[in-house]
């Protein structure tokens, strides 16, 4: 989720629709410009016993947070709280109940985004051996209860905590207990955005499938494969799915604009603190009705803010976010954006991406993004088959895309490598999950808690 920048400065109050769009055509950019922006969150622990550790006590995620600051990283401060940091690899950042995510920097290859991420997860790791932490890559907390974990102290979480359980059953869930890899990519026009949002939106279940991690809910199997994914169903459907019009004839900047002004509102930000409007209407606030702020009208940044309130599968702003991930390991958080700039960065592997989605219904497309979380690669799609039919074309797909953007490191590779840990799953069939699942029956004997120790990075 989104850390508030503090800043001095006022944006433009928002007097006429095209300053809405705006926001989306101003991330229109070159191919030569297009950049890869990717976020990874991951569990923290106290290695003694296992616990979440909460934000103010000694060791916990205050003292994480400022351990941080060694290395260059700069304090954000809300409310008297650090609950963020700034700096060259982009910012980290608190997710509701302590989850620690890097939000990375706009880089050219993928080269530089697994440095990044080397970098980053050296610099925890120094400091969880003098804190006593450790930290998971998983979609899901294995076997803490909502009521074992903390309350990280950010203004918009108080708002959210107390409004999701108003709109679905799971909401809390997917505040305290998951962990998400994300990337952020850019396009170059509305038509390009277009398409690009399109074939995201059909493969994100290919994605889900691919990284499922979240099989363990409580210490025990709970019979899904991404768990987390699975938790979105009954999040607040006014803010997730699908978006069936993405696929209707005239999709734009327009029409997502309308979809955006129809989702609730959360908060409204000013003089430092978050005014709590739950559910209220953004087209009231622009006509100047919102009944906890009468009379005002919002800013491009009021615009920004709310743009950040919405949670479907692919998620515009001045960018395009794929957001259907579970947490993983380190080289999970390198194939992700691995796997999408190789399918919507080269204009061919796009176009072939969109001929193997382009046929699906929308009834198809549903009924894959409801199953895909407890069938992974065995969730149904048009004609008969399944995702494990077509998840080694698609990475073909990915793979040409990739080695066509010819990016080379130091020692003349290019980024195509990024996507091995993927090809492993389709050659053997089996997900994350299914191997955590196979460990839990076999070596592990019914004990989640050896978790800890196999998969920490």
């Amino acid at each position: 989720m989104s850390t508030k920048t503090v800043s001095d400065s006022k944006s433009a109050v928002v007097e006429h629709r095209d300053q809405l769009l705006s926001v989306f055509a101003k991330g229109e950019k070159p191919a030569e410009r297009w950049r890869i922006g990717t976020e990874h969150e991951k569990f923290v622990y106290r290695l003694s016993d296992h616990r979440a550790p909460s934000y103010a006590e000694p060791g916990g995620i205050r003292d994480l947070l400022m351990a941080l600051t060694e290395y260059g990283w700069e304090p954000v401060i809300e409310g008297g709280n650090v609950i963020a940091l700034s700096g060259a690899d982009g910012s980290v950042s608190l997710e509701p109940a302590g989850q620690l995510e890097l939000s990375g920097a706009p880089l050219d290859n993928l080269h530089q985004t697994c440095a990044e991420t080397g970098r980053h997860l050296e610099q925890v790791l120094k400091v969880g051996e003098k804190l006593g932490l450790g930290y998971l890559g998983l979609g899901l907390w294995p076997d803490k209860a909502r009521a074992d974990l903390p309350i990280m102290p950010k203004g918009r979480y108080a708002i959210m905590l107390n409004h999701m359980p108003r709109v679905g059953s799971m909401g809390l869930d997917m505040m305290l207990r998951t962990c998400t890899i994300q990337v952020n990519l850019d396009y170059s026009s509305e038509a390009d955005m277009v398409q690009k949002f399109r074939v995201g939106l059909a493969l994100q279940p290919l994605a889900t499938a691919l990284f499922a991690n979240s099989p363990f809910l409580e210490g025990k199997p709970n019979g899904f494969l991404s768990y987390r994914s699975h938790i979105w169903s009954d999040t607040d459907p006014a803010r997730t799915g699908m978006l069936p019009f993405v696929f209707e004839d005239g999709f734009g900047y327009e029409r997502y604009a309308d979809y955006a002004l129809d989702v609730p509102m959360y908060f409204v930000y000013r003089d430092g603190r978050y005014i709590d409007a739950a559910g209220l209407s953004f087209r009231d606030f622009l006509n100047g009705e919102l009944s906890v702020l009468p009379g005002e009208k919002p800013t491009i940044d009021d615009w920004n803010d709310h743009l950040s309130t919405a949670f479907p599968e692919v998620r515009l702003k001045s960018f395009l976010e794929m957001r259907g991930a579970d947490g993983g390991p380190w080289n999970r958080i390198c194939a992700l954006p691995a796997f999408w700039v190789g399918l919507i960065y080269a204009q061919s592997s796009l176009d072939a991406a969109w001929d193997v989605v382009k046929h699906w219904t929308m009834e198809e497309r549903e009924t894959l993004r409801s199953s895909v979380p407890k069938l992974g690669l065995d969730a149904p799609i048009a004609g008969g088959r399944t995702l494990r039919h077509i998840a080694g074309e698609v990475l073909d797909i990915a793979h040409a895309g990739l080695a066509a953007r010819a990016r080379l490191d130091a020692g003349g590779s290019n980024e195509t490598g990024f996507l091995d840990p993927l090809r492993e799953i389709v050659r053997s069939g089996k997900t994350q999950a299914e191997l955590l699942l196979d460990r839990y029956n076999g070596a592990w004997g019914g004990d989640v808690s050896r978790i800890y120790e196999e998969m920490r990075f």
